[in-house]
């Protein structure tokens, strides 16, 4: 491991070089992809000095030790080697950590979709729930958001809804969230208030550029039509709304919460990108033993990853096991805790399976 963080030190300082260099400034483009790698290294490389200097101090303490004839100098330095010997372990088990594969789509902006599932008119209105939770969760977070499509109910539901979330790391804050979410909880409409368990799916899918995927114009098939809102009824009467179809996959996407068909489109055509390189990913994925794959999961719609129990006030994840009893906070997007219990969670079965 550490004639790793030697050589990543060595390509550290040749980056740094390059960068002060005018000929890679007035180049953007490399100037923008040294910065990003700089930017990913700079962590590593400043706790691998931190090491460093741990283990000289560890060193002069033990020379100490060995030579001096004085009883307080000794027990002294005696406290210094046990001290810098105990400051180095801790540093090489962060070091393993961010040593650990990135996820190169952990800074990406993303797209979420969510469905409502099982329980009709109650399950979509849980998909507002949602909706809501999460815009106000990356509201805290300083993310953007940006409504793509809603096929709202008479209730005020969503069959569906999508949306974007911009922001640097926005996919390693969301990634997790991929799976059924079950609520238990006695709908409005249930006059004996008897409880009810209703499902919806959300998506997590990472925004691509051009480049990572190509599309064929000839293989989209791409109408206009008027915007609508719950029942049918029209919002404008302007053909604004997009459908995109992709013929080889049989992917639909609609995009309407825009005024511009330009805009709309565009919408769109992230939404296919997207929808194409999650196939892709789902792919590559599959092809990797079971046994190397990370418990906690990013990518099984199916998955039942999470239950809002609402009478016990309570959220349970199930891939870990992990109960909250602060329900009202976490659906007002207060749900940190619950992700960073994930991300800790993923992180503890990869260095399972990396040897360092």
């Amino acid at each position: 491991m550490l004639e790793k963080l030697q050589a990543a030190e060595e390509k550290y300082l040749k980056i740094e070089a390059e960068l002060a260099s005018p000929d890679v400034f007035s180049n953007q483009e490399k100037f923008a992809s040294l910065m990003k790698e700089y930017k990913n290294l700079t962590p590593i490389i400043e706790k691998f000095r931190e090491y460093k200097k741990a283990l000289s101090d560890n060193e002069e303490a033990r020379f100490l030790l060995e030579d001096s004839s004085d009883a307080e100098m000794k027990e002294l330095a005696s406290a210094e080697f046990k001290e810098t010997k105990l400051a180095m372990e801790a540093i090489l088990e962060e070091l393993k950590i961010l040593l650990l594969p990135r996820d190169p789509n952990d800074d990406k902006n993303v797209i979420i979709e969510i469905r409502s599932g099982a329980g009709g008119e109650e399950a979509a209105l849980f998909a507002g729930v949602l909706y809501r939770m999460y815009t106000m969760y990356a509201d805290m977070k300083g993310f953007k958001t940006s409504l793509m499509n809603a096929n709202e109910t008479e209730l005020g539901g969503y069959k569906e809804i999508s949306f974007s979330v911009e922001g640097d790391g926005a996919y390693s804050r969301f990634k997790f969230e991929s799976g059924v979410h079950r609520v238990q909880r006695v709908p409005e409409t249930e006059s004996q208030g008897r409880i009810q368990t209703s499902t919806a799916t959300v998506a997590v899918l990472p925004e691509v550029e051009d480049i990572e995927i190509e599309i064929n114009p000839a293989d989209i098939v791409i109408e206009s039509c008027k915007s609508s809102g719950a029942g049918g009824q029209h919002i404008n009467k302007t053909e604004s709304a997009v459908r995109l179809t992709h013929k080889p996959t049989g992917i639909v996407i609609e995009c309407q919460e825009e005024r511009s068909q330009f805009k709309n489109k565009d919408k769109a055509m992230k939404m296919l990108r997207a929808k194409l390189y999650d196939i892709k990913q789902t792919e590559q994925n599959e092809k990797i033993a079971s046994d190397r794959k990370s418990q906690v999961g990013t990518g099984d719609r199916s998955e039942r990853i999470r239950t809002y129990n609402y009478p016990q006030g309570r959220i349970t994840d199930h891939r870990i096991s992990l109960t909250l009893h602060s329900l009202e906070s976490f659906l007002d997007g207060n749900i940190d805790d619950m992700i960073d219990a994930l991300i800790t969670a993923d992180t503890a079965e990869k260095l399972k399976q990396n040897s360092f």
